[in-house]
């Protein structure tokens, strides 16, 4: 009874949370504009889709910035980790407070925050703030993704790397960097998914002409959604969900090297 119990928990659990994505991708195959009726199966929406050059224009940006703002974020949050890592713990702990007050904070908190420095700064909304904005909001994740997998690692082995004549970049990029690479992954793929998703930071520090995905089907709602945008939803989905499924099957932990490779990384 107990089992049943826990698996009809578990089950009604993933049925509220994929229902409306198995609702939309459903709806994108429906012939007819209605919600509420079946047209029948098409493909129209999905031809439709490629031929609208305002949402591709949206997707493009909204790539585009997800893609720098989560390279950035990845590079710049790494050293902060490795540099929080290698603090007292007092400092250590204070750091990670500021780092812990954007996640914690409202979004919309953020978004008029950050749309009054760049105000102040006298900066021209558009493509630059909200790249800057993203960038900003992204850090906090990349770092508390890092930071897990400098904590295991064992500093011995970058200390015996030194000791046999590795310089600390070359021991960096041979021994640190593959154990922590796969809390970088996930810093970056975390980064690009807040990204891609985010509309109120966006709509405070965006300028007029520039729209994402998320701030035109904001705009979209008000006029009535497209199918297109159906379509466009199902395919980031599959997208996001084939990528997820590629990360998982690659080999996650790399053991700590011995003495031998710890040679090789000198020669």
């Amino acid at each position: 009874m107990k089992k049943i119990l826990h698996r009809t928990y578990i089950f009604l659990i993933i049925l509220f949370l994929y229902a409306p994505i198995a609702t939309l991708i459903v709806l994108s195959f429906n012939a007819s504009k209605t919600r509420a009726k079946w047209g029948g199966f098409t493909l129209k929406w999905y031809q439709s889709l490629f031929q609208n050059e305002v949402i591709l224009e949206a997707l493009y940006t909204t790539l585009l910035i997800a893609l720098l703002s989560a390279l950035t974020a990845t590079f710049i949050g790494t050293i902060a980790a490795i540099a929080i890592n290698g603090m007292k713990k007092r400092n250590r702990a204070f750091l990670m407070a500021i780092t812990n007050i954007p996640m914690l904070n409202a979004e919309i908190v953020t978004g008029i925050s950050l749309m009054l420095l760049f105000i102040s700064l006298g900066m021209r909304f558009g493509f630059t703030t909200v790249l800057l904005a993203h960038i900003t909001f992204n850090i906090p994740y990349v770092i508390l993704s890092v930071l897990p997998r400098l904590k295991q690692m064992n500093p011995s082995t970058y200390e015996a790397a030194l000791d046999l004549g590795a310089s600390p970049l070359h021991a960096f990029f041979k021994v640190i960097l593959p154990d922590i690479f796969p809390g970088v992954l996930s810093g970056f793929l975390m980064a690009f998914t807040m990204s891609l998703d985010d509309f109120i930071i966006t709509h405070f520090t965006k300028g007029p002409g520039l729209d994402t995905l998320s701030t035109k089907i904001y705009t979209e709602v008000k006029k009535g959604i497209k199918p297109e945008m159906y379509s466009l939803s199902a395919l980031i989905f599959i997208t996001v969900l084939i990528l997820l499924l590629l990360v998982n099957r690659t080999p996650k932990d790399r053991k700590n090297t011995t003495l031998s490779r710890q040679e090789e990384i000198v020669l």
